[in-house]
């Protein structure tokens, strides 16, 4: 049995230009070594497996190179290859700088590649310098490196720096195909473009993957082999995902989303591969962009085909909720919940029920101007009488008429004033801004117009309501004043802050009583406070008798005559 030679071995370049997607540099180092112009300190950097050391090889040997000398053998004993990994320390180096002393016995130069660099210790680098700034005339350093910030500055400063970029997925695709055909396999053209992106910008990781498929799937690559031998979740998932999403059938997305997770596959994964998967449409709905797509020509069909049936509007909706969810998903206790409910969010955003304003209240709101509408039997509200809507208002609690008809529990009683630090406390106040509505934002709610008369004798009904109830401090404060109309407005003069806050807390509960009696929706009360109007109360025995002396002086001596008490 022959003995099996990786494809990374095997297909290793041999010339400039055999190297895959580093023209730049390969250009840079021929025209170097064609013009005289080569330094004597070169730093290849860039991540693994895209040709550092390849090309330090393949330059190692072009710099001996005489006419008609093109053997790979010729100059094999000027070039030395030395691992830093291994050999870190200052001996090493030492023993390196000694060698370096002595000239070549054929050709013109000595080349030493040192691999691994970054990984030589600091005495190591500083043993080093001296030889690295003032080599010998025949001595050429080639240095690589993956991780370029962990060399010293100084010799930094002594090299001249190759940087080397990923290999892009075209490319490599384009160098698999090469070996494809080399190796008499028959490849599909997802299948190798799968294999160049899964390697992420390395032709070493590239060919080893291929390597591993084949052994897997034999002379027939197919994209199903791939996606399976390489745990890659295939993009026909993602399409189904999305004709589910943009149908609106969340249980079948439900259901595809739990076939996903039984073959293996994390919803991490699923979940981020969606949001680029929307990405790609995205760039797919504009011939200017469609460049971006980095896919096999049969997938670019398949996005082009889907990209027409989203809207923008669903696109960028979707790619904000898929990248949220991805955000969320390693903080989250229930993952799995949170890939479903970010799917019926997405399978939710071109759904044709979808309410035009999503605020919480409109159902509530529609519900009452109806209830109103039966109440009066379909005549218009103006044009009942008052009597009759506060005779029909007294056969019901205020709680009864305010309460909005939702599902969610209420509350029976008006909230009292209880303790902020209490459990129950908080589930009041949760309760009461549960129960808050705010109409002034909806649109299509009846607004008519009323009078000064129907403000006064409705805010009366609900006083009569608030005594019935026995919440006598609320509607003396009530009785303090009386509102004044104004357009959509009801103005209420208080003398102080205090009672100004009491009768803040009822509001919400007042509002919503005189607005459906009014069936004007966008009323709102205004409260004022005039601390002016102070003066005018009295709540203490000892301030009534103040008043009473400053209207008559003689109440002074009265007092003393008789000696009286207050």
């Amino acid at each position: 049995m022959e003995q099996f030679i990786v494809s990374a071995r095997k297909y290793r370049p041999q010339t400039f230009e055999e190297v895959v997607g580093q023209q730049a540099i390969t250009n840079t180092l021929e025209n170097a070594i064609k013009n005289n112009h080569l330094a004597q300190a070169l730093l290849f950097t860039g991540p693994r497996g895209v040709g550092k050391t390849t090309c330090a090889r393949i330059l190692a040997k072009k710099i001996n190179e005489n006419a008609g000398e093109t053997s790979e053998d010729d100059f094999a004993f000027n070039i030395f290859e030395l691992d830093a990994a291994s050999n870190n320390s200052v001996d090493d180096i030492r023993s390196l700088t000694d060698q370096v002393r002595i000239p070549p016995q054929t050709g013109k130069y000595k080349v030493y590649i040192i691999d691994e660099v970054h990984m030589l210790s600091q005495a190591a680098f500083n043993a080093f310098l001296k030889t690295l700034e003032e080599p010998p005339a025949h001595a050429i350093f080639i240095l690589a490196t993956t991780e370029k910030h962990k060399i010293i500055p100084t010799i930094l400063s002594r090299c001249q720096i190759f940087d080397f970029k990923r290999i892009g997925v075209l490319d490599a695709k384009k160098y698999l195909e090469k070996i494809a055909k080399e190796e008499n396999i028959n490849a599909e053209d997802d299948a190798l473009h799968i294999i160049a992106q899964k390697a992420d910008g390395a032709m070493r990781d590239a060919l080893s993957i291929f390597d591993r498929v084949v052994s897997f799937s034999g002379n027939e690559l197919t994209r199903k082999a791939v996606t399976e031998n390489l745990n890659v979740l295939d993009y026909d998932e993602y399409f189904i995902t999305t004709d589910f999403l943009l149908q609106n059938k969340i249980p079948e997305v439900l259901i595809h989303f739990n076939t996903i997770l039984a073959k293996g596959f994390e919803g991490h994964h699923f979940i981020s591969g969606l949001a680029s998967h929307f990405r790609d449409l995205l760039v797919a709905k504009d011939q200017i962009t469609i460049d971006l797509l980095e896919v096999g020509d049969n997938a670019k069909k398949k996005y082009l085909e889907q990209s027409k049936k989203c809207e923008m509007r669903f696109l960028l909706q979707a790619i904000d909720l898929a990248n949220d969810c991805d955000l969320k998903y390693k903080a989250s206790k229930n993952q799995r919940l949170l890939v479903e409910l970010a799917l019926m969010q997405l399978a939710s955003i071109t759904f044709d029920g979808e309410k035009k304003n999503s605020k919480p209240y409109i159902i509530a709101a529609i519900h009452y101007r109806q209830k109103i509408k039966r109440t009066v039997k379909n005549k218009q509200p103006q044009e009942v009488k008052l009597a009759e809507v506060k005779q029909e208002i007294t056969k019901k609690s205020v709680e009864e008429v305010a309460k909005p008809a939702l599902a969610k529990p209420t509350l029976n009683t008006r909230p009292r004033r209880t303790s902020a630090l209490t459990l129950k406390s908080i589930h009041l106040k949760k309760e009461i801004a549960e129960t808050e509505v705010e109409f002034e934002e909806v649109e299509g709610l009846p607004s008519d117009p009323f009078t000064q008369t129907q403000a006064v004798e409705l805010w009366n009904a609900y006083i009569e309501k608030l005594l019935k109830k026995g919440h006598k401090s609320v509607a003396s404060i009530m009785k303090a004043d009386v509102p004044t109309a104004k357009g959509n407005e009801l103005h209420y003069t208080l003398p102080n802050l205090l009672m100004k806050d009491q009768l803040t807390r009822e509001k919400t509960y007042l509002m919503k009583f005189l607005r459906e009696c009014l069936n004007n929706f966008k009323t709102d009360l205004i409260i004022h406070v005039n601390e002016s109007e102070t003066k005018k109360f009295a709540y203490t025995p000892q301030e009534r008798y103040e008043k009473l002396k400053e209207k008559n002086s003689a109440l002074e001596l009265f007092k003393k005559t008789f000696d009286l008490d207050l």
